[in-house]
C-alpha cells in the first residue's frame, strides 16, 4: 500500500513524524530514504518525541547507530550511509528488527536489505521543485496503524 503527503517546512516534517511516534507500539521497522539533507534525522527527531523520548536525537552517521529510550520501549537509529558493507552492524540491526522492545529505525537501507523485514514502514522523502518535501509511505496492510495515525 502507498500514501503520499507534502510537508512545506522542518517543523511540519518533525510534527508529521511525532504522530508517527505516538502510534508506535514496539516492534516496528522504518526505513527511511532521503537524499544528504533530506530530514531523514527532522523525522526521527519528531519520532523520539512522538515516543515520548526525551533524549537529544542527531544523525548517527558517524556513529552508525544511536539508541534513544522512551517509555515503552527503545528507538534504535541506524545509518548505514558510509558503508559499502554492513558487516558486524548487520547483525546487530538483525537482533533487534521486529523485537517488541524496539523500534527500528534505519536510514541508508541499501547494504542491510537482506536483514530487513518484509513488514516494515518505507517512507521516501523527495525535495520537490518548490521547496517543500514528499514523503511517501509504502507499508503492508498490518502497519496500516501508523499510516492512519499519521492521516490525523
Amino acid at each position: 500500500m502507498t500514501w503520499q503527503t507534502k510537508s512545506d517546512s522542518s517543523e511540519a516534517t518533525e510534527q508529521l513524524a511525532h504522530k508517527l511516534g505516538k502510534a508506535l507500539r514496539g516492534g516496528e521497522v522504518i526505513e527511511l530514504r532521503a537524499d544528504l539533507g533530506g530530514g531523514k534525522t527532522t523525522f526521527v527527531r519528531g519520532l523520539a518525541k512522538g515516543a515520548r523520548s526525551t533524549d537529544v536525537v542527531g544523525s548517527p552517521t558517524f556513529t552508525i547507530s544511536k539508541v534513544y529510550k522512551a517509555p515503552d520501549f527503545e528507538i534504535h537509529h541506524f545509518d548505514f550511509y558510509r558503508l559499502h558493507e554492513a558487516g558486524i552492524v548487520a547483525d546487530e540491526l538483525a537482533e533487534v528488527a521486529g523485537d517488541l522492545q524496539v523500534v527500528t529505525v534505519v536510514e541508508w537501507a541499501d547494504v542491510v536489505q537482506h536483514v530487513l523485514p518484509d513488514l516494515r514502514l518505507s517512507i521516501a522523502l523527495t525535495q520537490t521543485p518548490t521547496g517543500e518535501r514528499e514523503l511517501t509511505f509504502t507499508y503492508p496492510g498490518k502497519l496500516q496503524y501508523l499510516v492512519e495515525a499519521v492521516q490525523e
